[in-house]
């Protein structure tokens, strides 16, 4: 599994695309994956044949380890070394060839460096030597490279870390343990080579089973493990959905956000007729021609000149350094809701685009991430974002800051709602715009002063053209 993002330990498997003995080429995308930005597709490096697809679609796989494998020399004879067809007892520990051959890239996207060597598995004392398999050897012309993926073919999966020894488990792992208070000393590993993989940990969570129950576990064959899904239970009243993905990483990013930035939202109602007259005025443009016109579009404008108006509102609180650090550029994060989750993609110098770019720039954005095909770049770099509640028919809300960023814009619905107009009351199109920000950046005056000027640009969008 590739680190497909910045600092990603994990991804889901969604789907293969390959399974065992498929022939497959260099470049030629086997699976789909989901890290906790996006869903990502991933090429094989290799030519060859499926030998081996290593975990199921549903399974969170971490960082680094062997998804599938590939035999690079299909049709070879299949022959092993008379050294390796010696008994255990005939081979002393410190042996080795002088030479090993060199491992084998095995991982998608992943490369295996030359000088890795293969970690011998912890063992209790009087526990049964390893077999001559977890020997480095020269490969069989002809095996598959998962023989040769780093870990030897005898794990000491069950064997639990002597005394005083330093649990092994993944970064990921640890802070599983660390968050559920499970001491890892304590866990029985069942992974290669004597790691501690995630059900272990909650394997050591759960209440010990009785003895007939504890039995059946014993004797059951250890492929009828799989990852948690959605649990019914027959008769049950509730259900329970793991929570991993984009989901998971937005639950985080709004804890850490709304209980780091101390959020000010302020409200402004309007009436928003003659936007809403010239985006039908747009849509007959023959510069917008095969173009998506929307009142977002405009909204995403205004926001853009107000910005240009009160530039210290694009900035971000830097914490380490104790600064506030303001952005000469504008990446304009679009809030989407997908199948996956909440997910926030930006368009990279929106402020520096024409509208009918802007225009572009946001139905690709949009179609993209309702295909679930957003890529975490895309979503990396945001400086202020906006999000449309209005489309749920929502008048507004009081929406939580992108993790980095110092202000949002939430767009309510557009009615027919009385108003005064001209000395009248007159029927008017009426919305309300809602901003919140990050009071540490922005104070009161500077956030009113950047929400009353997009309510006066939609309200007069002759302005875009006079203060833009």
């Amino acid at each position: 599994m590739p680190d497909v993002g910045e600092g990603l330990t994990e991804a889901e498997i969604l789907k293969w695309y390959v399974k065992p003995g498929d022939t497959v080429t260099d470049g030629q995308v086997v699976c789909e994956v989901e890290t906790a930005k996006a869903a990502v597709e991933l090429p094989i490096p290799f030519d060859g044949v499926v030998h081996e697809i290593r975990f199921p679609e549903g399974e969170t796989v971490d960082v680094g380890t062997a998804i599938i494998s590939v035999d690079t020399t299909p049709g070879a004879p299949d022959e092993a070394p008379a050294a390796a067809a010696a008994p255990a007892a005939a081979v002393p520990a410190e042996a080795a060839p002088a030479e090993p051959a060199k491992r084998q890239a095995v991982l998608v996207g992943y490369g295996v460096s030359e000088a890795s060597t293969v970690r011998r598995a912890r063992r209790t004392p009087g526990a049964v030597p390893a077999q001559p398999a977890a020997q480095p050897v020269d490969r069989p012309k002809g095996r598959p490279a998962a023989e040769l993926n780093g870990h030897g073919a005898n794990g000491a999966a069950g064997l639990a870390a002597p005394a005083g020894d330093r649990p092994l488990a993944k970064p990921p792992v640890r802070k599983l343990a660390k968050d559920l208070g499970i001491d890892l000393s304590s866990v029985v590993p069942s992974g290669r080579d004597g790691t501690i993989t995630r059900e272990d940990v909650h394997a050591a969570l759960a209440p010990a089973p009785s003895e007939p129950a504890a039995a059946a576990v014993a004797a059951a064959p250890a492929a009828a493990a799989v990852s948690p899904a959605v649990v019914v239970e027959p008769g049950a009243r509730e259900v329970r959905t793991p929570i991993k993905g984009v989901r998971k990483a937005t639950a985080q990013a709004m804890v850490a956000s709304a209980f780091t930035a101390p959020h000010v939202t302020e409200f402004v109602t309007f009436d928003i007729t003659r936007t809403m007259k010239l985006v039908q005025e747009l849509k007959l443009d023959p510069a917008f021609e095969g173009r998506k016109v929307s009142p977002l579009l405009l909204v995403a404008k205004a926001l853009l000149v107000a910005i240009r108006r009160n530039p210290e509102v694009n900035a971000t609180w830097d914490e380490a350094g104790q600064e506030i650090v303001r952005k000469d550029y504008v990446n304009l994060g679009i809030a989407a809701a997908t199948p996956r989750g909440l997910i926030v993609p930006n368009i990279k110098d929106a402020g520096a685009k024409t509208l009918p770019e802007l225009a572009t720039a946001l139905g690709e954005l949009v179609a993209t991430a309702r295909e679930g095909k957003t890529s975490p770049a895309q979503m990396q770099g945001g400086t202020v974002t906006i999000t449309n509640v209005g489309v749920f028919g929502v008048d507004t809300g009081t929406p939580i800051l992108n993790p980095g960023e110092s202000a949002i814009l939430a767009f309510g619905a557009v009615k027919d709602m009385p108003w005064v107009h001209k000395g009248k009351v007159k029927v008017r199109k009426v919305t309300t715009l809602a901003l919140s920000f990050d009071h540490r950046v922005v104070d009161g005056e500077l956030g009113s002063k950047v929400l009353a000027d997009v309510a006066a640009l939609l309200e007069q969008p002759k302005r875009l053209l006079t203060w833009a």
